[in-house]
């Protein structure tokens, strides 16, 4: 079996060696056009989010077997596509059990927050730019705000913990009523929170799931933090609720065009360009995962269940 491993950056030693268990394994990185080019070379594909691999790809992958991504969210892939053609997709998604020992995106989230609420960013920048303005950057405490959690999985029940230790009030919105915890409607968690917080799946039933009529929901002066996928927010109607003043400050670690496969997307982002110029928007690029630890961790158990799936 022939193997690539897209995307090989800081990949785990011991998930390289069982991924050799399997087969020659080749090492990206490729870009778009050489993947297209070589991937009819292939059986099995390794990859995470730095590419999409879409109809365009997966029409030229006739050999292309099975597709292994160490993620929760798919989006990245064309389902549909690769299900017409059997390519088997093997990820994270459902492994609860697992998961639950990976801390990263949610304590992403949470920095995300303390980040926008005290604007160290801002007043960081400041100190480099030779300034010592402290009452330029007059942040607001924790303690005693309300955090509202939209969607209480193991990302989002994580959040609410740290949220509260620091003092915080947790309201809850999920599909399932979760005993010990406050689960209410969204409309009244959006109408309750001074920060909202957004750990949903993407999905159709989700796409652009906090939309104009939900963000004029929200309390206003409330944060607004998205750390599951961008295309669950209606980005436009979020420009327009951070440039009226309805919500004080966003922080984001996805954007939609991240997964539209053009290179220019980011610099055609009016988000992007917004953040540039005004310091309530923070935005990190989709480095919510993304820690030596779970990386690690993630990419080893992935390419176990790639040697149980060969094993049948």
């Amino acid at each position: 079996m022939k193997i690539l491993n897209l995307e090989p950056q800081d990949y785990s030693a011991e998930a390289h060696a069982l991924l050799e268990r399997a087969g020659t394994v080749d090492n990206g990185p490729l870009s778009r056009a050489a993947l297209k080019k070589n991937i009819k070379n292939y059986h099995a594909l390794i990859v995470r989010l730095g590419h999409k691999i879409d109809k365009e790809i997966l029409s030229v992958a006739g050999n292309l077997k099975v597709i292994v991504t160490a993620t929760t969210g798919l989006n990245h892939i064309d389902l549909g596509e690769a299900e017409k053609r059997g390519i088997e997709i093997l990820s994270l998604k459902g492994e609860r059990e697992f998961l639950d020992n990976i801390h990263a995106t949610a304590e992403h989230s949470f920095a995300l927050l303390l980040s926008l609420i005290r604007k160290i960013p801002a007043s960081a920048c400041d100190v480099h730019d030779g300034k010592w303005n402290r009452d330029d950057f007059k942040g607001t405490e924790l303690n005693g705000r309300t955090i509202g959690i939209i969607g209480y999985g193991r990302i989002g029940s994580k959040v609410a913990k740290y949220a509260g230790a620091f003092g915080m009030n947790v309201i809850a919105n999920d599909i399932l009523d979760i005993p010990g915890v406050n689960i209410i409607d969204l409309n009244s968690l959006l109408s309750q929170s001074d920060i909202v917080s957004l750990h949903v799946p993407y999905s159709e039933s989700t796409h652009h799931m906090i939309d104009r009529p939900r963000f004029r929901q929200i309390k206003k002066g409330a944060l607004f933090i998205n750390t599951a996928r961008g295309e669950i927010v209606d980005e436009a109607a979020l420009l327009e609720a951070l440039k009226s003043g309805h919500i004080a400050g966003a922080a984001l670690d996805v954007l939609q065009g991240e997964n539209s496969g053009k290179k220019s997307w980011l610099k055609n982002d009016p988000l992007w360009k917004y953040a540039r110029k005004n310091s309530n928007l923070l935005i990190t690029p989709h480095t919510g995962g993304a820690t030596y630890d779970s990386m690690a961790k993630t990419e080893i158990f992935m390419a176990h269940k790639f040697l149980k799936w060969l094993r049948g």
